[in-house]
């Protein structure tokens, strides 16, 4: 590999500058360790040829012709992009200050979120899943100013907002009569199996990848509680079939068992944080092939955080009785062999530090590279798009973080990954 990587820079270095500037037609990533999401495993003496956006070969080193820009990651170790499908960047994120969303105009929210967007990229994560925000449609806005190029940010799946009971989970609850609050903040709100359909087709319409239904109270909502039930099965079932002929898929905010059951029966495909799952609902889940996507991370940061800058009492009240209970819940999870991609809440902490939750899910039961599957290929698998994210393998977006220690010995590393890839284009 010396040898070959010694060839590819030699040819590279008698080019004028001019013609070693990055372009998107070919680029050769001379790496030192490659993992194998699909196979489990690690791969050295590689290198990976990019061309435009996607990879087109995964083979061992060679040299390269002098108009291929070589890039020498020859001592780092290479992993797909990350994936979090658990984040809220087109929203004002979490503040003692309850009215804070309503506070914050929907231009001042969506420039919030373009700097969420950036510093999330910057942490390695080149595809998030943003799973509802309280200013409705700011997160479509964000995705398609990120696809066309205007800032900077990972590729992003939307959902628009929430589809909520009146004064649920996913309403801004305490501020003043929900009924006085601006249209964009209860784009959602819905009773019954109707206005569930409608409000589906409302969000789809708009632009929505998937939909966001709330099926418990939250821990971060004035006045619900997260191990009760809220949308009915029927509700969440007529959204369901709706976005299904459309083509999309459903999740659902689901803490308490009870609710875990309901949505599961209604037909989604993935469970947000699970707190307060049993042994029934994770066979259920099991069974049913659905996904759990448990935030095991933010608990921690919502006790200290929370509490330092004097959050809502009900809010660090509800977050201890949901922390450690998750947390044993995800290592049921992860025995029992239920499908689990990586999320966060990503919003609820600040924005680029989503590499946090690894070391959690190592501890509560995950191996290293599991827990690396999680945020690749998993999660690529959970989205649907295993085909073009998620994986090192020709035909994949070049979506690539580098870093210089092994995260297979110190899942830590990937806390701050050292380069960032995105589409072929070297971000850091």
């Amino acid at each position: 590999m010396r040898l070959a990587f010694a060839l590819a820079l030699t040819a590279a270095a008698a080019l004028p500058v001019s013609a070693q500037k990055p372009t998107s037609v070919d680029s050769y990533v001379v790496a030192g360790r490659i993992v194998d999401v699909a196979q489990g495993t690690v791969l050295t003496g590689h290198c990976i040829a990019i061309q435009a956006d996607k990879i087109s070969a995964v083979e061992p080193c060679k040299p390269q012709p002098q108009n291929v820009r070589t890039i020498d990651w020859s001592a780092y170790t290479v992993l797909p992009g990350l994936m979090d499908l658990h984040t809220h960047l087109a929203d004002a994120g979490q503040d003692a200050d309850v009215a804070l969303p309503l506070k914050t105009s929907p231009a001042a929210t969506a420039l919030i979120g373009s700097k969420n967007a950036r510093d999330t990229l910057m942490a390695g994560f080149t595809t998030v899943r943003d799973v509802g925000t309280y200013r409705g449609l700011t997160d479509i806005a964000l995705r398609d100013a990120i696809n066309a190029g205007r800032v900077p940010g990972p590729r992003m799946f939307v959902a628009g907002g929430y589809i909520t009971k009146p004064g649920g989970g996913g309403e801004l609850n305490g501020v003043i009569d929900n009924d006085k609050l601006p249209e964009d903040m209860r784009y959602g709100v819905s009773v019954g199996p109707v206005q569930a359909a409608e409000k589906a087709t409302f969000f789809i319409d708009k632009g929505a990848d998937f939909l966001k239904l709330i099926a418990t109270g939250a821990v971060l909502a004035i006045g619900t509680e997260p191990g009760e039930p809220e949308l009915s099965v029927e509700e969440m079932k007529a959204a369901v079939d709706t976005a299904a002929k459309r083509g999309i898929y459903v999740t659902a905010h689901a803490h308490g068992a009870l609710g875990i059951k309901n949505a599961i029966a209604a037909g989604v495909r993935s469970i947000e944080h699970a707190s307060l799952i049993d042994d029934e609902a994770l066979a259920l889940a099991k069974a049913s092939g659905t996904w759990l996507v448990m935030d095991i991370y933010n608990g921690d940061y919502i006790d200290d955080i929370g509490t330092k800058e004097g959050w809502p009492e009900e809010y660090l009240r509800k977050n201890r009785e949901t922390t450690d209970v998750q947390r044993e819940g995800f290592a049921k999870a992860v025995k029992m062999g239920v499908k689990i991609a990586y999320g966060t809440d990503s919003g609820v902490y600040p924005h680029g530090v989503n590499g946090r939750q690894f070391k959690y899910m190592v501890r509560y039961g995950m191996t290293p590279m599991q827990a690396i599957q999680s945020a690749t290929i998993r999660a690529a698998e959970l989205l649907g798009k295993e085909a073009e994210l998620g994986s090192i393998a020709p035909g994949r977006y070049a979506d690539l973080v580098a870093v210089k220690a092994d995260p297979l010995a110190d899942i830590s590393t990937l806390e701050a990954v050292d380069h960032v890839m995105k589409g072929g284009e070297i971000i850091r």
